[in-house]
């Protein structure tokens, strides 16, 4: 087998101190870092002694420009027509927040005035109705002590003329005989 590694390349100590620190970095050995250096220029077809590389610079600068001119197309076919129809419901939304603050609060405040109203009158009606009850219950009450006294006077066989009206002729108004029987029907219910 013939070694096809026959040529080589002579330099600087300081020029292969530096070759060194680059193979250890990117973890490559002398040879095959060479190599790949060779392979790039030639691929690349670009000139070591260029370090500004505008061959580089020419390539971002249309990659830049290309990638600018996208983004304006984009921006007129999406994302104008997106704003606008995001003004639009914003401008919607803010309406209908408007709407709800004027109407409904309104509407609130009128039927917070009417519980009010209506919290008055049925506190009316409370004191009505306890005013009925104690006035019912002095009616049974007295219903209860005129039927004891009734019974304890027809116990006793006692009768009692009533006159309609008192103080008219005598004569002229019909005299009532009052019976505990009458009595009972109406004090009772």
């Amino acid at each position: 087998m013939e070694d096809t590694n026959i040529r080589s390349v002579r330099f600087s100590v300081a020029v292969d101190a530096k070759f060194e620190k680059i193979a250890v970095k990117l973890s490559r050995t002398k040879r095959l870092l060479f190599i790949q250096m060779v392979d790039y220029f030639y691929k690349s077809k670009k000139d070591p002694m260029d370090l500004n590389d505008d061959l580089l610079k020419n390539t971002l600068v249309k990659n830049h420009q290309q990638y600018i001119s996208f983004i304006r197309a984009q921006e007129n076919m999406l994302l104008l027509p997106i704003k606008a129809e995001v003004d639009r419901v914003s401008r919607s939304q803010r309406d209908i927040i408007e709407r709800f603050n004027s109407e409904i609060l309104k509407h609130n405040a009128l039927v917070l005035g009417g519980q009010k109203s209506h919290t008055l009158a049925i506190g009316g009606m409370e004191k009505t109705l306890a005013l009925l009850l104690k006035k019912t219950k002095d009616a049974d009450v007295l219903k209860a002590q005129f039927l004891f006294y009734l019974r304890n006077m027809f116990w006793q066989g006692k009768h009692w003329d009533l006159r309609l009206r008192p103080g008219k002729n005598r004569n002229s108004l019909p005299k009532l005989k009052i019976r505990f029987d009458c009595f009972k029907t109406y004090l009772c219910s």
